[in-house]
């Protein structure tokens, strides 16, 4: 086709043929040009299909990990479902997250919870539901969690809760929020209808999670082991390429040191304390590679009632043979409790996209809400535990 478009020269012919010999040579440079960009197009929309048909299948046997909320202490229950009942009045919790709101994958994160001690059945009981949409709904996680906690004084000033969580879990995947190839047109965009056949795949399983947590009035902390049964998670019952839901494994410990209190048992406009807290979180084999990974994060928590804000440091430790330490995240919180209510917000800066030539993902955005309500006269007696809210 370059050899056509080069046939004309007009340096030895005369005006009238270097005018006709220009024009004839434009058409012709123009209808190479046409052809060349319609198969560029064409490669494009080729390879963008293939990769769409790649990622669909890949999503049928994969292995996730579980959504993650920054405000552990505001979504107790999900951080070990030990914490059910540990502030012993009814509690109602209410949590949102919305992950890198930038890009087009983005992940909406949901979860509700209630919680209260009984001192008939020397424990607290939980609910808790939790809800993520991926890929902008193409990957729809629901699930409802039943908790019971066991309470037992270890001494006059230590309390040990244990627990054990029953969960079922509602897995879909809708490939009509997908976009493929065909639906390109090469000026406009996406705004043809697909042929593909856009299937939905759905599956529920039932799993199993248990925690314990130590805590005194300026202590606590606990481990929580979730998903230790391993169900299969598969939308194939392929036996030669089962997955299972990972193992996730997560220990927490703080202190609350006071710096001014006015009362011992009773908050106070004005009074001061600080919170150190260390979370480790492992989950391991999340990827078809068999891939682990951990997040160590380290907070800290200033409250000067009934103000409250915190900070953040998460480092991300991925293992592929070799332990690999990334730096996640920075996250910044500010809260306000005050009687009954508690309502927190906080942002992820992802640390990554902070350094120079790194695209922006948005970070995370992520609200909370707590609601404590009256306590049964009986309860108040009974040890809660002391720790950050949000």
């Amino acid at each position: 086709m370059q050899k056509k478009c080069n046939l004309f020269s007009t340096k030895s012919v005369s005006k009238q043929r270097k005018k006709i010999a220009d024009r004839n040579s434009f058409h012709i440079k123009k209808k190479c040009t046409f052809v060349f960009r319609k198969r560029e197009r064409m490669t494009i929309v080729r390879l963008f299909t293939l990769s769409m048909v790649l990622l669909s299948i890949g999503t049928l046997s994969m292995k996730a990990q579980d959504a993650h909320f920054s405000q552990f202490y505001a979504n107790p229950l999900y951080l070990n479902p030990a914490y059910a009942g540990s502030v012993v009045c009814p509690r109602i919790v209410a949590n949102f997250r919305h992950q890198w709101p930038v890009l087009s994958s983005k992940y909406t994160t949901y979860a509700a919870s209630y919680d209260q001690h009984f001192e008939a059945i020397s424990g607290g009981i939980g609910v808790l539901f939790v809800g993520d949409r991926a890929g902008a709904g193409t990957i729809t996680t629901n699930a409802i969690s039943l908790i019971y906690s066991f309470k037992a004084d270890l001494t006059r000033e230590v309390a040990m809760r244990i627990a054990l969580q029953a969960t079922y879990q509602q897995k879909s995947v809708d490939f009509s929020h997908a976009l493929w190839g065909d639906m390109i047109d090469p000026k406009f965009g996406f705004v043809f209808q697909t042929k593909e056949t856009l299937n939905k795949y759905s599956k529920g399983i039932a799993d199993f999670s248990t925690g314990i947590i130590f805590y005194s009035d300026k202590f606590y902390g606990g481990v929580a082991v979730n998903h230790f049964t391993q169900p299969k998670e598969s939308f194939y019952d392929n036996t030669g390429n089962e997955t299972r839901l990972p193992m996730k494994i997560s220990a927490n410990f703080g202190a609350v040191i006071d710096i001014k209190q006015q009362r011992r048992r009773e908050k106070n406009i004005g009074d001061m304390s600080i919170s150190p807290n260390l979370i480790f979180q492992y989950q391991r084999n999340f990827s078809a590679k068999g891939e682990s990974y951990s997040y160590l994060n380290i907070g800290l928590y200033y409250t000067c009632y009934p103000m409250i804000i915190g900070a953040w440091y998460r480092q991300g430790i991925l293992r592929e043979g070799t332990y690999t330490n990334r730096p996640d995240a920075l996250v910044f919180l500010a809260g306000i409790e005050y009687s009954f209510m508690k309502i927190g917000y906080s942002y992820d800066f992802t640390i990554p996209s902070l350094k120079a030539g790194k695209a922006s993902t948005g970070g995370a955005h992520e609200i909370s809400a707590q609601f404590h309500l009256p306590c049964p006269v009986k309860a108040r007696r009974v040890r809660h535990i002391n720790c950050p809210k949000f």
